[in-house]
């Protein structure tokens, strides 16, 4: 018998958990749930959800759903993990796992007591080039890690007309999250100092109370640094609604991963444009990009019963980062972890 989940919010990234569930063997989509009814029916009706939901109470009480995808704006996070939680439910949280350290831990805790798996969906670690850098610096062929620059920017899209609640967040949390990550996966050490810069212009202009960029330095145990770069006012004419790049230098050897800007596939019409062949393709109707990679794996663990990869604590850990760089930002000062 195929395992019910259900998928809380229902925008963009909640569509991919939608159809990644109506199409896993051994998955079954049984329930969809967002704040407009409308969409949420919309949703249930193109996936083949057994059920649409417009209060996650509703779905949380379904006995068809075991699992569930928390897809909701940031600032919802702690409020729907815990129900779920309570409600007996397992839970793939969408990054961050919440926006303050203890609300993580509160989180965390009530995953715990009621026994079910948390994990967070930090889907760049299957991504094909960055779990290659993975491996490979995990065999040795780069040494130890001493330095990376990364970035992971968007165009202004994103937060004037993509995100709805973007003057409630901020893109070190949009796209800092999975790049602070994916650092930290790499490095496998952890933080202990973090500084950051921002400023606020582009959006503040647009009546949006978000910052347009944070650069943000890592310092990390074992001595390596990282320099973070997150920014979401690039010019809607990019070829690429992100723009992401890491360089790692090691002590026996470098590597650039280039996601954005590998050509893969080049359209040219009024404009240039660089479509995702890596994260979010389609291929006859199922998804096979890495972004949905992390969902399948949340799938498998939740049909098989097995610990998935991403624990809530590396949710926590992450937060923790960027509350940092948030008060680093705001003080001027670098903040010791």
């Amino acid at each position: 018998m195929a395992v019910g989940f259900g998928v809380i919010g229902t925008g963009l990234w909640g569509e991919y958990h939608a159809l990644t569930y109506s199409t896993y063997p051994g998955a079954e989509l049984a329930a969809v749930c967002d704040v407009d009814a409308k969409r949420a029916a919309q949703v249930s009706e193109r996936f083949g959800a057994r059920r649409s939901y417009s209060d996650y109470r509703e779905l949380l009480a379904d006995p068809m759903v075991k699992a569930v995808t928390v897809a909701t704006p940031d600032f919802l996070h702690t409020e729907v993990g815990v129900a779920a939680a309570l409600a007996g439910k397992h839970i793939l949280m969408e990054k961050p796992l919440a926006l303050t350290v203890e609300d993580c831990q509160t989180v965390i805790d009530a995953a715990e007591r009621a026994g079910v798996r948390l994990m967070v969906d930090f889907h760049n670690r299957w991504s094909p080039p960055l779990n290659t850098l993975k491996q490979r610096l995990s065999a040795g062929e780069l040494g130890e890690p001493l330095l990376v620059n990364a970035r992971q920017n968007n165009t202004i899209f994103v937060p004037t007309e993509m995100l709805r609640w973007a003057g409630r967040s901020a893109t070190i949390w949009f796209t800092g999250s999975h790049l602070i990550d994916v650092v930290c996966w790499l490095v496998n050490s952890p933080v202990r100092r973090v500084y950051s810069v921002s400023r606020s212009r582009v959006l503040a202009a647009r009546g949006i109370p978000t910052p347009d960029f944070f650069e943000t330095t890592l310092e990390f145990a074992n001595g390596a640094v990282a320099f973070v770069e997150n920014c979401w006012i690039l010019p809607n004419t990019e070829p690429s609604v992100v723009d992401f790049k890491l360089r790692l230098v090691g002590t026996q050897g470098s590597a650039t991963v280039d996601t954005t800007h590998n050509r893969t596939l080049e359209l040219y019409t009024d404009r240039v444009a660089f479509p995702d062949v890596l994260g979010l393709p389609t291929v006859f109707g199922t998804p096979r990009g890495f972004a949905v990679e992390s969902i399948k794996h949340f799938a498998e663990c939740i049909i098989r019963d097995t610990e998935p990869m991403i624990s809530g604590q590396e949710g926590l850990a992450n937060t923790a980062i960027i509350c940092a760089a948030l008060r680093s930002a705001e003080s001027g000062q670098p903040v010791d972890l």
